[in-house]
């Protein structure tokens, strides 16, 4: 397996959104977080290798490239962004990536059960909800419960209370596996500080 720094630096080549859309809370996943998420979803739960994968809100692809390079059977990006899903194709194509696939679609508009049960494993870093999407982090959570039986997902740890009583619901198992700290990049105008630090708890949803 790759080792959790290679696959760190790899990553770090992975271009962004050139322009990130405020309403649809593009912040990108840094290097870090997606290599430590990655890595130990692989190592610790072997839910990657082989695996039909599926990453929901996958902007520019970072989690869906990382999971391809440890050995992914295939990862599915879906993504509402036309111009994001532009870049994550052409970070494929500079890595020479084959094992991923792109769906360009409205996940909170899919038909129920359009993908049930059709993957082994869900990774997301899913909109935090604010402003103008309020509980749109649920929504993602409840389409990813019915994608597949397990799924690692990053949530603000302000919510924890909140996603343990949407995870029951779901009939889901959670277990925060870590809390990170996640920096926000002053990416947009209304940042007055340069970068802005989030708790974030990284969990694991599964179905007996």
């Amino acid at each position: 397996m790759m080792k959790l720094k290679a696959l760190e630096s790899h990553l770090q080549q992975v271009d962004s959104f050139k322009k990130p859309k405020i309403l649809l809370e593009q912040y990108p996943t840094s290097p870090h977080i997606a290599a430590c998420m990655l890595y130990t979803i692989q190592s610790t739960f072997n839910d990657i290798e082989g695996k039909l994968v599926a990453d929901l809100g996958c902007g520019c692809g970072v989690l869906s490239i990382g999971t391809a390079m440890l050995n992914a059977g295939l990862c599915v990006g879906f993504d509402i962004d036309n111009d994001a899903l532009d870049i994550f194709r052409s970070n494929a194509e500079e890595f020479e990536i084959s094992n991923v696939d792109l769906v360009q679609c409205d996940l909170c508009s899919l038909e129920e059960g359009a993908y049930a049960n059709t993957f082994d494993t869900v990774i997301m870093n899913p909109p935090f909800g604010t402003k103008h999407n309020q509980g749109i982090d649920m929504k993602f959570l409840s389409i990813a419960s019915t994608m597949a039986k397990t799924v690692y997902s990053l949530h603000k740890t302000s919510t924890r209370e909140h996603i343990q009583k949407k995870a029951n619901d779901l009939g889901m198992k959670m277990e925060v596996i870590a809390e990170l700290r996640y920096d926000l990049p002053a990416s947009y105008k209304f940042h007055k500080k340069k970068t802005v630090d989030i708790q974030v708890d990284f969990i694991r949803f599964s179905k007996a």
